[in-house]
């Protein structure tokens, strides 16, 4: 028998300058994810919930979805390859909304390694700078960071524990 462990993050040996991953899968965003984000992180902006509004006070003439949300989507679906397995994010560098998203948008994600420096004072573990694109289904860049993660080594990364062991397919 094989066990396959799906790997979540990288350690800091794993991040090569120049590396970039394609994440998967996409996310459609529906009208229903950017209204509860509104609601839930209190912005009550007519641009995001009102049509009528949207269509009759706005340059897009429709609903645009919360840039929050479409950096948060962006940044959850670079977290399985990239800081899964991390210590800690330490910064956003830089973020920018290239373009509007709109209700029905399906984004995409892909991150490029940009620097990798392992720590002076602890050599269990680096930091590792990554910038990370978002585009929609027209392949059009909506949206843009940089951020720096802390990483372990692969030595002295903590091992990956389950609450249950083999005896799960014994019998």
């Amino acid at each position: 028998m094989t066990v396959y462990e799906r790997p979540f993050g990288r350690y800091f040996e794993d991040f090569e300058p120049g590396d970039i991953y394609q994440h998967w899968p996409g996310k459609t965003i529906t009208e229903y994810d950017d209204h509860l984000f509104c609601m839930i992180t209190m912005n009550h902006h007519p641009l995001h919930t009102n049509e009528w509004f949207a269509e009759n006070e706005t340059v897009q003439k429709q609903n645009v979805v919360v840039g929050n949300l479409v950096y948060s989507l962006v940044l959850g679906m670079s977290v399985p390859d990239v800081s899964g397995s991390c210590i800690a994010n330490l910064e956003v560098e830089t973020l920018s909304h290239k373009k509007p998203t709109f209700h029905g948008d399906t984004i995409y994600a892909s991150t490029r390694v940009l620097d990798k420096k392992l720590s002076s004072s602890k050599p269990d573990r680096g930091i590792v700078t990554v910038e990370t694109k978002g585009v929609n289904q027209r392949g059009e860049e909506v949206c843009y960071f940089r951020r720096k993660l802390m990483v372990w080594t692969k030595e002295a990364a903590p091992s990956r524990m389950r609450p249950y062991g083999e005896e799960l397919w014994e019998s």
